[in-house]
C-alpha cells in the first residue's frame, strides 16, 4: 500500500483509509462484533493504516469496536476520532430532530478522556471537530486541542465540514493536519475554493463518503428502499427520483471501468486519488470482498486522457437532490 502525508507535520497514512462508522451506526443494525474485528485486522494486514471513527457513532460503540480491534496492532495504525456533539441529548427531543453541538473547551477535554478509554490507547492520533459549533469561537476550539497536544493526549488536529475562513482561523492557532469533508464525483463542492486553500496552507483532505454512500458502486438501483435505521432513508439524494436522475454518473464510471478492467467503485476512488497527492479517501465497508475491491483502486492508473474524459462527461451531468436534510446541511460549511 502506498503512503501519503496529511499536512506538513509528518502525519503519514496509507493512501486509502477505512471509515468505520457503518459497522455499528448509520447503515442499518450494528454488524456482528467479531466479524467486524476480523475485518479491521484484515484491513491492517492488507496495508491500511488509517482508521476513522467518532464518539457519536453509536454513540460510543464504534469507538469501542475500533479500540478492541486495533489494540493488538496499535503501533501500526493511525486512529482518528471526533468531538463536537452533545451525546447526552437525544436528537429526537430537539427542534427539527437534529443533533446538538457542543465544542466548549471543557467538553472537548472530557470527550478526549472518554475516547482514549474506549479506544484503549494513551494518545489519539488525529482529533477532529466533527461539526463547527457557531456558539464557540474556533480559536477556543483550536486552543483546547492545542492543550491536549501539549499534554501528549492528541497528536494532530483536524476539522470536519468546516468552511474556508474557519480553517484559516483554526490553523492560525493550532496547525490543522487535515480537513474531512464529503468529496466525490457526485459532490464536488470542495473544488470551489477549499482545495485551493488547503493546498496553500499545506493541509490534507480526507474525503468521507467517497463512494457517495454506496451510490457510485453501481449497486443501488432506482427501486432501492432503505430501512428506517439506514440514514439514507432520509437523505433527499436517495429518493427514488433522484437515484434515477443520477444514474448517468454511475453509467460514466461503468464505461471507464470497463476500459480499465476495474469496477465503478475503483474508478471513483482512483479519480479522487488522482486529484491531489494529499487526498486520502476513507471508504467504509462491512464485507471482505468490498474491502479487497476498494484496496484495488490504488492500482488503477487513470491517465491524463482518462481524467479529461471523466471531467468532460461529469460536467454534463447535474446531480439531483440535496445530500442532507436541511437541519444537517446547515451544520456544514461554517
Amino acid at each position: 500500500m502506498q503512503k501519503r502525508l496529511l499536512g506538513k507535520n509528518g502525519l503519514e497514512v496509507s493512501a486509502l483509509g477505512f471509515g468505520c462508522m457503518g459497522m455499528s451506526f448509520g447503515y442499518g443494525p450494528p454488524k456482528d462484533t467479531q466479524e467486524m474485528i476480523t475485518m479491521l485486522r484484515t484491513a491492517v494486514d492488507r496495508g491500511i493504516t488509517f482508521f476513522d471513527t467518532a464518539e457519536v457513532y453509536g454513540p460510543f460503540t464504534n469507538e469501542e469496536l475500533v479500540g478492541e480491534a486495533l489494540a493488538p496492532v496499535r503501533d501500526q495504525v493511525v486512529i482518528a476520532t471526533k468531538f463536537g456533539f452533545d451525546t447526552s441529548v437525544d436528537p429526537r427531543s430537539t427542534a427539527g430532530g437534529g443533533p446538538v453541538l457542543n465544542s466548549r473547551p471543557e467538553h472537548i477535554k472530557e470527550v478526549a478522556e472518554a475516547s482514549l478509554k474506549r479506544l484503549r490507547t494513551d494518545v489519539i492520533d488525529l482529533f477532529y471537530q466533527h461539526r463547527v459549533d457557531p456558539d464557540v469561537p474556533i480559536e477556543d476550539v483550536a486552543g483546547a486541542v492545542k492543550d491536549l497536544i501539549q499534554e501528549g493526549k492528541v497528536k494532530y488536529f483536524g476539522l470536519s465540514e468546516a468552511g474556508i475562513q474557519t480553517v484559516r482561523r483554526a490553523h492560525a492557532v493550532q496547525a490543522v493536519a487535515c480537513v474531512q469533508n464529503e468529496y466525490s464525483l457526485w459532490f464536488r463542492r470542495p473544488e470551489e475554493g477549499l482545495l485551493q486553500t488547503l493546498e496553500e496552507l499545506g493541509i490534507g483532505l480526507v474525503p468521507y463518503s467517497p463512494l457517495g454512500k454506496g451510490f457510485l458502486t453501481g449497486k443501488i438501483g432506482g427501486d432501492a428502499t432503505f430501512e428506517s435505521n439506514d440514514f439514507r432513508s432520509v437523505l433527499p439524494r436517495f429518493a427514488p427520483d433522484a437515484i434515477k436522475a443520477n444514474q448517468g454518473l454511475v453509467d460514466l464510471l461503468g464505461s471507464i471501468a470497463t476500459e480499465k478492467n476495474a469496477t465503478p467503485a475503483q474508478v471513483a476512488l482512483a479519480w479522487l486519488l488522482a486529484q491531489k497527492t494529499w487526498i486520502v479517501p476513507i471508504p467504509g465497508t462491512t464485507r471482505l470482498e468490498r474491502l479487497e475491491e476498494n484496496i484495488g483502486a490504488v492500482a488503477v492508473d487513470l491517465t491524463t486522457d482518462d481524467l479529461y474524459k471523466i471531467e468532460t462527461a461529469a460536467n454534463r451531468i447535474t446531480v439531483q437532490g440535496n445530500r442532507y436534510p436541511e437541519k444537517l446541511e446547515q451544520m456544514t460549511g461554517r
